[in-house]
């Protein structure tokens, strides 16, 4: 301990026992209660948020392992050295915990006039020295520090003596065992009643387990940025490529082909309200080279670019295969195949309509899918569905066809099905259908749109959605 007369203040008084034990019941209390936040932290290493909350966690708690580590040590005096004589098969204190981070505390003090150093039994420990050998002098001390920060031991030192600067720095030490510790060393220089530097004292911490768990929240940290940025990059890139594939859903659609029987679209794409990310869902009007118009919902499980390039990919296929003439069914049945020959495989759910103005006709099929719903004079209904099981489920499935006649006025609506939240106890189709009331008075198919995103809009749906509309003209 340093002698009465320091450099810029006298020496403090220990502290009150009672104030202390006051300390230790806080701390603890504290502790306590951080680990218990802790435990309800997920540690299943794989969300990188979650490893950056639990590394910070632990550090807390380790650290006020050691507050309180620290606090017995003040209340319970520092622990003498060993003497030569002692018996050499007395039992030591047990050693600190393995997780602690700064309770291991040693003090030393160097008499600049005898050339005498004293250290305490715990720096002795810290360095992995024998109790019983002499106590380096600062001559000797850099032995002990790795190359490379010998000269900041060696500073830190000469501005204390020299200047009486108050030591406070960090370095590495090399125990016999070659093992490397970082301790951290805090000090001043004791004057004598002359005014010139008699002694040095210090107090040296092993912080090794500190900056290791440092060290941790900060790489934790950096991970969890870059997974940040990722996610807005694929948030970006999803983005682009999904208005670059879909057609617009900002106000009606256009076809080039308009007279008697054809139809009236409009379309609406409603974004997850739980996820940043955007899905696999797409909708379709394309007028096709024989006058017929293709109509197609459908629903890629997942969320990031991957499922939105594949969507795009579908989507692609569907146009394509529509334009050769490929019927509902059939088209499905290649639209299964080609997912179940991917490199990644996936599962989806599809609608895909062929409507003929001359005939008013449509024919459809559905791939696990919502079948679209009907109105007409006021009421609505689900449209029988043919068999079809979910693209990619099951290799060479067979998908039906049903054909249905539309009247002048009626309105089909197709859907994916992220677009209605389940609720215990309700169909969500009866919702839909409930609408009906409200798409007969309306002028336009996107009139019916803007019913639907009134009514689902503000939905907390796990999923992003669309909805089609196509209205049978006179």
């Amino acid at each position: 301990m340093p002698s009465p007369v320091s450099a810029d203040r006298p020496a403090a008084q220990p502290p009150g026992r009672g104030s202390v034990e006051a300390l230790i019941s806080q701390t603890r209390r504290l502790k306590v209660e951080v680990d218990a936040v802790r435990q309800d932290t997920p540690d299943d290493g794989v969300d990188p948020e979650d490893r950056w909350q639990r590394a910070l966690y632990d550090l807390a708690v380790r650290q006020l392992d050691d507050v309180d580590a620290h606090l017995a040590q003040l209340r319970d005096g520092p622990e003498p050295v060993p003497s030569e004589s002692a018996d050499a098969a007395a039992p030591r204190p047990a050693p600190t915990a393995c997780g602690s981070l700064l309770s291991r505390v040693g003090s030393a003090e160097w008499n600049l006039l005898s050339d005498e150093a004293s250290w305490s039994g715990e720096l002795y420990r810290i360095l992995g020295l024998d109790p019983a050998s002499p106590a380096l002098t600062l001559d000797e001390l850099p032995t002990l520090v790795v190359d490379e920060d010998r000269p900041l031991l060696t500073g830190m030192v000469t501005d204390c003596l020299v200047d009486a600067r108050p030591i406070d720095g960090e370095f590495r030490v090399v125990r016999p065992d070659a093992s490397v510790r970082t301790v951290h060393m805090m000090g001043e220089p004791v004057l004598d009643a002359d005014g010139s530097t008699a002694s040095m004292w210090a107090v040296v911490r092993d912080v090794s387990e500190l900056r290791r768990r440092r060290r941790t929240v900060r790489e934790t940290g950096d991970s969890l940025h870059q997974h940040r940025r990722r996610a807005r990059t694929e948030h970006r890139i999803a983005v682009e490529l999904q208005e670059a594939v879909l057609p617009p859903w900002r106000g009606p659609l256009r076809l080039p082909h308009q007279g008697p029987g054809t139809l009236e679209l409009a379309a609406h794409y409603l974004p997850s309200a739980t996820s940043a990310l955007i899905g696999g869902d797409w909708y379709d009007a394309l007028a096709l080279s024989d006058g017929e118009t293709l109509l197609s919902v459908g629903d890629l499980t997942g969320h990031g670019v991957t499922v939105t390039s594949g969507m795009a990919t579908l989507l692609g296929a569907v146009r394509g295969m529509a334009m050769a003439g490929t019927q509902p069914g059939p088209l499905l049945a290649l639209l299964n195949q080609l997912l179940d020959s991917t490199v990644h495989p996936a599962l989806g759910s599809a609608v895909c309509c062929r409507y003929r103005p001359a005939t008013r006709t449509l024919v459809w099929a559905q791939a696990g899918h919502p079948a679209p719903l009907l109105y007409r004079g006021g009421t609505g209904r689900a449209l029988n569905a043919p068999d079809g099981v979910l693209l990619g489920a099951t290799s060479g499935a067979v998908y039906g066809q049903a054909e249905v006649t539309l009247e002048p006025g009626d309105l089909l609506l197709l859907h994916t099905d992220g677009l209605v939240p389940a609720r215990t106890g309700e169909d969500p189709g009866e919702r839909l259908l409930g609408l009906a009331p409200r798409f007969a008075g309306a002028r336009t198919a996107q009139d019916c749109v803007r019913a639907v995103v009134e009514e689902f809009g503000g939905a907390q749906r796990a999923d992003d959605a669309c909805v089609l509309v196509a209205r049978v003209t006179d």
